[in-house]
Parts: C-alpha cells; structure tokens; sequence
C-alpha cells in the first residue's frame, strides 16, 4: 500500500501540530516495513530539511520506502485551491496513493486515494475571537471537507474528539484518539 502524508506543518517547527506530525510519520516508518510513503511538502519560503525528520538519515533517498515531493506553493494558494473551490487533487503532485493524510492547515480532494485527518483542536468554533481571523476562516473551510470526505479522523484527545462529535456532528465511528509523542 501506498500512503501519502502532508508534513507541510513541520515547517512550523516549535508547534504542537509539528510535533506530532513528525512524531506520527517516525513511528509509522519504526514500525511499518512493509507500506510505501510519499511525504507532501508545501512551503514558499521554507524548505524541507531532512534534519526535520532526523530518523529519516537512514534512508538513502532517493528510498522504495519513502519519497519526499516538494512545492513552493503558499499556504493562501492552497486553501484557495483546495479549501474553497476543492479542485488538483493530491494524486496529480504526488502520484497515486491509496491513502493520504492531511495535517492541519488544507484538505485537498482526491481521485480514488482514501483520506484521513489530524484534529488537533475546534479552537476555531469554541473560541473564535481570541483566533486570528483568517485562521479561523481557514479552518472552518478545512473542516467542511474533513467531515464530508475524511473516512478516519485522528484526534489528539478525548476532547478533541468529543468536540469533533458535539460541533462538528461527525459519527463516533471515523474518531480515533492518538495522543501526542505516541
């Protein structure tokens, strides 16, 4: 099987959503010998570092286990992209996968890939006005696909998956809880 993540957020290093993006594609990558992964990456103005994902040395790229493909699109392109008008699906920058994994900023469409998502938080719906405006907005187009497409949400607690069931009216059953640094 081929699986595709957005490691976009690692490029806002010091953040809880990169912690645990790195900390999900290491762990996955320990345990998992058999899956490919192709691993998205979108910044205009920072790069992808091999440093960022340490344990990824051992591998000599380019690797049949991981591929890295990376874009100098912007954040605002993307979700213009695909929060808001939801056309390029992933497969056409990054090759087919069977799944792919988006993090925390945009949610592109798909051809036949599966899709699952990281839920950090509804920070945006709880507490709208102490979150900049844009993200806020941003987040609520990002979160109408999630729960429309996403076949496997992650949350990162019990309450974030409460939440994601209470706000967001999405079934117990596509909830699963991750924890942080598992």
């Amino acid at each position: 099987m081929k699986i595709g993540i957005d490691v976009s957020q690692i490029a806002y290093e010091g953040t809880g959503v990169s912690a645990f993006v790195k900390k999900l594609v290491e762990n996955l990558l320990k345990i998992d010998d058999k899956n490919e992964y192709v691993l998205f990456f979108s910044s205009l103005r920072k790069q992808f570092l091999i440093s960022n994902f340490q344990f990824l040395n051992k591998f000599k790229f380019p690797s049949s286990k991981v591929k890295i493909k990376t874009f100098k699109f912007p954040p605002s392109l993307l979700d213009l992209l695909w929060n808001r008008l939801h056309i390029l699906p992933i497969e056409w920058l990054i090759g087919d996968v069977d799944i792919f994994i988006t993090s925390d900023w945009t949610e592109p469409p798909t051809i036949k890939a599966k899709k699952a998502t990281i839920l950090y938080d509804l920070i945006v719906y709880r507490f709208p006005n102490e979150t900049d405006k844009k993200i806020v907005e941003v987040q609520k187009r990002k979160l109408r696909w999630v729960r429309k497409e996403s076949e496997a949400i992650f949350c990162i607690s019990e309450a974030s998956k409460q939440d994601a069931m209470d706000i967001l009216n999405i079934e117990e059953k596509r909830l699963k809880v991750i924890y942080p640094g598992v």
